[in-house]
């Protein structure tokens, strides 16, 4: 492998790392929100042994929503570190390309693939935890509304 085709495997292999970065601020981002509801559970589980009649069952809907939250959160973090994790794979496939003079053309087409799958599908549930905000903000907000 001369200069010249080096060079161009390390620009097409250090493409997909923008994927990985990108991916990376939805996780911090993913993070944040699963430590700010986690707290918020903890604190509504707290205040609800203070509680009776119905600021204790509005508290203990709150604290359901919250879980709920946190499962989809949990689901959509893994689903995102996943697509990082095949998008690693790829970057390794497509220098192996180059460097062994191979064709894994599937492997490369099934890890991207894959990628974009698990990164769509943590959005989906990123777009769902903040639904579910939204519930939980309506049933605090139900003497207002």
């Amino acid at each position: 492998m001369d200069n010249t085709q080096l060079i161009s495997a390390l620009q097409t292999v250090i493409s997909p790392v923008v994927l990985i970065s990108g991916v990376g601020m939805l996780v911090l981002s993913m993070t944040n929100r699963f430590s700010h509801t986690t707290d918020r559970a903890r604190f509504l589980a707290n205040e609800r042994r203070k509680l009776d009649g119905l600021a204790r069952e509005r508290a203990e809907s709150q604290i359901r929503i919250l879980h709920s939250r946190l499962r989809v959160l949990l689901l959509g973090i893994a689903l995102a570190l996943g697509s990082v994790l095949l998008t690693a794979l790829l970057i390794i496939t497509l220098f192996a390309n180059y460097l062994f003079a191979t064709t894994f053309r599937i492997l490369i087409v099934v890890f991207f693939a894959m990628s974009l799958l698990s990164l769509v599908s943590s959005l989906i549930l990123f777009i769902r935890d903040m639904s579910l905000s939204l519930t939980a903000l309506q049933e605090d907000l139900h003497d207002v509304l």
